[in-house]
């Protein structure tokens, strides 16, 4: 049988059908929102057990992430990133047919495994599979995937919500079986990483793919590449191993870009916009609710346009134009809501701009860079565990900020500036949901908090993050073997 030969445009072929995961990712993330007020009346439920079934699917993803690192060593990053297709699917049909409360929960629980499952192992394959040249565009695809699935969530809330039918919220989650399916079967197409292929000693295998994915002329520089990354390590990975002394900065790039990711606030808009967007003077869920498709489809035009820029203009520059911009907003954005009363109407359209200019600069930075760093930090042999390390990062730090929120909101809120919305809440003494006012703090010190977060991050920024463009996933090993320093990282490989 003739061998296939080199096709420059397969990688990117191969980049999108597996980043169709961060799809699933950013649609599991975003539909619950609008799911909540009629599950909520379906099923008679607390505020308390609203809060049991959204958490579920990020302890869910806490696990994900923790079991299946190794796992991706072992098996491979297609069998796993098959793994998640098939748990998303069965996740989604799952959850739209939930007869009990408890039923979601443990659907939400299983459907988050997924979701942990996916953030790190997308990611990993993508850039396993890339030319070092075009790396970090195909890389920040799955987070591309990720905003065109949490706008789509939106929009399929928004198509399936009827005040009329409590049980609408369940059509919006047997939506998730589309793109899981998409995956499910296209993941059968792809081949596996070559770099996984030459760790387990299946070098025939690994040319062939490389050779139908790489540059004719690079071919036998990065087999020669990944032979001597094996050759340096022949014994059993473990876990421990990521915690080598040698490995120490890229452990900390790879909690650190995380913990800056999640902590500058931006699931509080993701899970919270509608609510956000009441507080500040917009009517109706309904009307919310169309602020946040908003904020959605400005999440996606510039997550397209940081394709454009991740490779251009490089990893550290992206990082940090986009804090800067981040930090300006956030505290624009806190200024909104400290003036609340005196701004009147104009606060509401003045906070939209703002979080869709908070919204723009995340999108063209922390956004991608995140998924993007951990997947190249780490040395080949300990890949799977240390973006396994990432991830599950991602999602302890993604809990904590959205399950503290409003706690930090009341605790920045000055005595008698909070700012009072009238909602149509649960009441367990009558069994009814009645209209009541709820006092909601002031969001303004939260912001601030997020900001100030923003501004330890240019500083640690500074020291701690590498610029990994254009430069070869063992070089960046080597650089750390030498005992290199995370900043010096692009300038090392270009003198060397």
């Amino acid at each position: 049988m003739k061998e296939k030969s080199y096709n420059k445009n397969l990688v990117t072929i191969i980049a999108a059908v597996a980043a169709t995961g961060g799809l699933l990712f950013g649609f599991d993330t975003g539909v619950i929102s609008g799911a909540i007020p009629f599950f909520q009346q379906d099923f008679h439920l607390s505020n308390s057990m609203v809060e049991n079934i959204t958490t579920a699917g990020l302890a869910g993803a806490v696990i994900g992430a923790i079991l299946t690192g190794r796992l991706s060593d072992i098996f491979g990053r297609k069998k796993t990133i098959l793994s998640a297709a098939i748990i998303f699917v069965i996740g989604a049909a799952w959850s739209g047919w939930a007869p009990t409360p408890e039923s979601l929960i443990i659907a939400r629980l299983f459907i988050g495994l997924a979701i942990g499952i996916s953030s790190f192992s997308v990611p990993l394959y993508i850039a396993e599979i890339s030319p070092s040249h075009i790396r970090g565009r195909l890389v920040s695809l799955f987070q591309l995937l990720i905003t065109i699935g949490i706008l789509v969530s939106y929009l399929s809330d928004l198509a399936f919500a009827n005040n009329n039918d409590l049980q609408s919220w369940r059509p919006m989650f047997y939506m998730g079986i589309v793109p899981g399916l998409i995956l499910l079967i296209g993941i059968f197409f792809l081949p596996e990483t070559p770099r996984w292929l030459m760790s387990k000693g299946r070098e025939e295998e690994g040319l062939r793919i490389l050779k139908r994915i790489e540059e004719p002329s690079l071919v036998e520089e990065s087999m020669q590449r990944m032979r001597d990354e094996l050759e340096k390590d022949r014994s059993r990975p473990n876990f421990r191993e990521v915690f080598r002394p040698w490995l120490r900065h890229a452990l900390i790039i790879a909690v650190g870009i995380m913990f800056v990711q999640q902590f500058v606030g931006i699931n509080t808009v993701i899970y919270y916009s509608p609510k956000i967007f009441m507080i500040v003077g917009f009517q109706g869920a309904h009307a919310a609710i169309w602020a946040a498709v908003s904020v959605g489809a400005v999440n996606v035009a510039f997550t397209v346009l940081s394709l454009f820029m991740i490779d251009k203009l490089g990893r550290r520059k992206l990082y940090f134009i986009g804090l800067v911009g981040i930090v300006v907003s956030l505290f624009a954005l806190g200024l909104v809501f400290a003036f609340h009363d005196s701004l009147g109407d104009t606060g509401k359209w003045l906070a939209i701009v703002f979080v869709w200019v908070y919204i723009a600069f995340f999108a063209i930075s922390l956004g991608p860079l995140g998924w993007l760093i951990i997947s190249e930090i780490f040395p080949l042999r300990v890949r799977g565990i240390g973006s396994s390390i990432g991830s599950l990062s991602n999602w302890l730090f993604n809990g904590i900020v959205a399950f503290t929120f409003f706690k930090i909101v009341k605790l920045f809120t000055a005595s008698g500036a909070g700012i009072i919305t009238h909602e149509k809440l649960y009441d367990a003494a009558t069994n009814t949901f009645t209209m009541q006012a709820v006092d909601n703090g002031n969001p303004a010190g939260a912001f601030w908090f997020y900001a100030a977060i923003g501004v330890l991050g240019i500083i640690w920024g500074y020291f701690y993050l590498p610029e990994t463009k254009g430069v070869a996933l063992e070089k960046i090993e080597d650089h750390w073997r030498m005992g290199g320093k995370p900043r010096h990282l692009h300038k090392a490989q270009s003198g060397s």
